[in-house]
């Protein structure tokens, strides 16, 4: 990916990326729009907070999703997290990559780590509730700053 293809934001030895091609939630995690389907996934910042993802547990293809239910969870080895979807769907597909290498999920969150393709259901009205990149960049950059105060108040 070209740097001018995401905004970033470099914090001590980290870069968050936000691709401008996806849409976000609030909760850290990514759509990309491929006709009438979406392929979900984890930000950039999400993997990085949770550090090393060991395990991901999928829901069953065919499961109905609205929007902010869980499509997933995984599990680092800090913490147990769940995708919340940001859109309404039906499950059609998992990445079954991610049973074998939980990994690509912080190696490539945008591409080899998404976890799962939901056939749309409700988009017109799901959209309403969307950030765009630009949109998810300044909630980035307030979460990131909260981050630092936390760290400057363990000092």
């Amino acid at each position: 990916m070209k740097s001018e293809d995401s905004y970033q934001l470099r914090v001590l030895k980290w870069t968050f990326r936000v691709p401008k091609d996806l849409l976000y939630n609030e909760n850290d995690c990514w759509t990309r729009i491929e006709g009438h389907k979406a392929r979900v996934g984890i930000t950039d910042f999400l993997q990085s907070m949770a550090t090393d993802i060991i395990f991901v547990e999928f829901r069953d293809v065919g499961t109905e999703i609205e929007q902010l239910d869980e499509v997933a969870s995984f599990e680092s080895t800090k913490t147990i997290l769940d995708l919340i979807s940001p859109v309404s769907g039906v499950i059609v597909e998992v990445n079954e990559k991610l049973s074998e290498r939980p990994e690509l999920v912080n190696q490539d969150p945008y591409e080899e780590g998404w976890f799962a393709l939901l056939k749309l259901q409700n988009f017109e009205s799901d959209r309403d509730n969307l950030l765009d990149a630009t949109g998810y960049f300044e909630v980035l950059k307030k979460k990131v700053e909260a981050e630092r105060k936390k760290l400057g108040k363990r000092r």
